[in-house]
């Protein structure tokens, strides 16, 4: 039998559900260790993850969303291999959104990214919050407890962070059945993480923020997209529409699982710590405390992965340009050299927020600020409606001898269902004012195909209509060779050709679209 070490991290279902112990088993060889027969190293120490992910000269972050088993696109040569990354981004999945980028480009598009979660624009959202909390805190007591990942987590950051970049109320129901339905980030599942795919969840719903983009630019509102939309980077540049579409996609999908991880992992421990929830009762304020220390015990992100893109070191280990590494941060918020009873859940566990569930240096986690706030407000709602609360013991087995399913995700640390019994809180008055409610189901508009002399046109018929009709491709096909396979398009499905020649009028001209009219006409 392999020793625990020797097993694979990121084809073990075992491990991935639940990798503490095998970190713990590679800690034994030190903080930085390299498994028999992988080309990558795993770095579990506290210090040594801070010193990799500080170092954006000699790591890159190219890699963050593939990991670090998965083979680079080039054979690396030399003891620069920073041109070779470059030269081979595209290859690289996710290669061309922000969380992978390095240098110029990360910093120029973080800085528009910042200005979403500034103080002053998350005391705004927080009214928001605030009401929604309560109505989904009302709602669940009432009806005595909830599966609370799917009927509460998920629904809830969703509609926060559409509530914070103004995605329409009617586009909103939408948003959540993609989200609810997409797979977490680093997903075992065949396919899951071909953001090439036009059925892939950020291209879908990318296809809808080109749309909002676009009609910012025309029809300015007073919400985050209108700002993104009339965005310039600090040298007065304006960033291509593309990058702002992408960038705020990715943000409203990837960026949901943090937070709703977070909730259930918090409410996890809140039901099973003796006497947690009657002192966060007793005292709210201890709610960031509380977060704090599930972030470090249970953070919604396992690992992050970076490329030696030079010669380097780690500590007092050389590493050669071209070696992976992966950054095992849950490994490193148990760090005995760090903390104390590292694997012991203390509320009031000094310098708390100094763990590294969001990471660190230029790569932190932009949304951390609105995850901590998101989340302490909906504690605070249920706690104070209830009297107690518990997890239901015909799914999960009593205190002591849980029965918990992780998502097998090498990224994300996540449960994927909690059944919670709710106990309401003496003489609580549960009632809600539907007349004021955030949120009633609605179903997002369906499209519908023209018919008809002249049904399509480059000014009527989105771009997806025209990509799904095998003989309104075969046109774009002709007139625009390997348009049907440009994964920029597909963000942009949602959008007509006139609309998107705005943005690309050199690949769109006027006579282009004229002649694919005309085609279009005698179909």
């Amino acid at each position: 039998m392999k020793a625990l070490e020797e097993r694979d991290y990121f084809t073990d279902y075992e491990i991935l559900k639940d990798p503490y112990s095998f970190f713990e088993a590679v800690r034994a060889h030190g903080p930085i260790y390299q498994p028999p027969g992988k080309d990558y190293l795993i770095v579990t120490g506290f210090d040594e993850t801070l010193e990799v992910l500080k170092n954006t000269t000699d790591f890159s972050a190219i890699i963050g969303l593939q990991g670090a088993a998965a083979p680079l696109p080039f054979e690396p040569a030399g003891p620069d291999i920073a041109a070779q990354v470059e030269a081979h981004r595209d290859r690289f999945l996710g290669g061309d959104l922000l969380v992978n980028y390095d240098d110029e480009i990360h910093t120029k598009m973080r800085s528009l990214l910042n200005r979403l979660f500034t103080p002053s624009r998350l005391k705004a959202n927080e009214q928001f919050i605030q009401a929604y909390s309560d109505e989904i805190a009302r709602t669940i007591t009432a009806k005595g407890g909830c599966e609370l990942i799917k009927e509460v987590a998920t629904p809830f950051v969703t509609l926060v962070v559409a509530d914070l970049l103004g995605v329409p109320a009617a586009d909103r129901q939408m948003f959540m059945d993609v989200i609810e339905a997409a797979p977490p980030p680093g997903s075992l599942e065949a396919g899951e993480n071909d953001f090439s795919s036009p059925n892939h969840p950020l291209v879908v719903m990318g296809s809808y923020f080109a749309n909002y983009i676009q009609d910012r630019r025309q029809n300015p509102q007073q919400d985050i997209l209108t700002e993104f939309a009339h965005s310039t980077f600090p040298d007065g540049s304006e960033p291509d529409m593309l990058e702002l579409v992408k960038m705020a996609t990715f943000l409203f999908g990837a960026g949901q699982d943090t937070s709703a991880k977070l909730l259930g992992n918090s409410i996890r421990f809140i039901t099973d710590q003796p006497g947690l929830q009657d002192r966060l009762r007793a005292d709210p304020s201890l709610i960031p405390q509380l977060l704090e220390e599930v972030l470090r015990l249970e953070g919604s992100t396992k690992q992050t992965a970076r490329l030696a893109r030079r010669d380097t070191r780690i500590g007092d280990r050389v590493v050669p340009a071209g070696t992976k590494i992966l950054v095992a941060l849950a490994a490193a918020n148990r760090d005995p050299r760090r903390w104390t009873n590292p694997s012991q859940f203390e509320l009031d566990r000094p310098k708390i927020k100094e763990h590294v569930a969001f990471g660190r240096g230029k790569h932190v986690c932009a949304g951390a600020p609105l995850a901590r706030v998101e989340v302490r407000v909906i504690l605070e709602k249920i706690l104070a409606y209830t009297a107690n609360i518990d997890l239901d013991e015909e799914k999960h087995g009593p205190r002591g001898q849980r029965n918990l399913d992780f998502e097998p995700s090498f990224i994300i640390r996540g449960l994927s269902e909690l059944h919670v019994k709710l106990t309401p809180a003496p003489g609580i008055n549960l009632a809600i004012d539907h007349s004021s409610a955030i949120m009633a189901p609605q179903s997002a508009p369906t499209a519908t195909q023209p018919t008809g002399a002249a049904a399509f046109s480059t000014a009527k018929t989105k771009i997806g209509d025209l990509l799904t009709n095998p003989s309104t491709l075969a046109v774009l096909d002709r007139h625009f060779p390997g348009m049907s396979q440009d994964k920029r398009i597909a963000m942009a499905k949602g959008m007509t050709l006139r609309s998107v020649q705005k943005f690309a009028p050199g690949q769109f001209s006027d006579a282009a679209l004229d002649a694919v009219d005309a085609d279009l006409a005698a179909i």
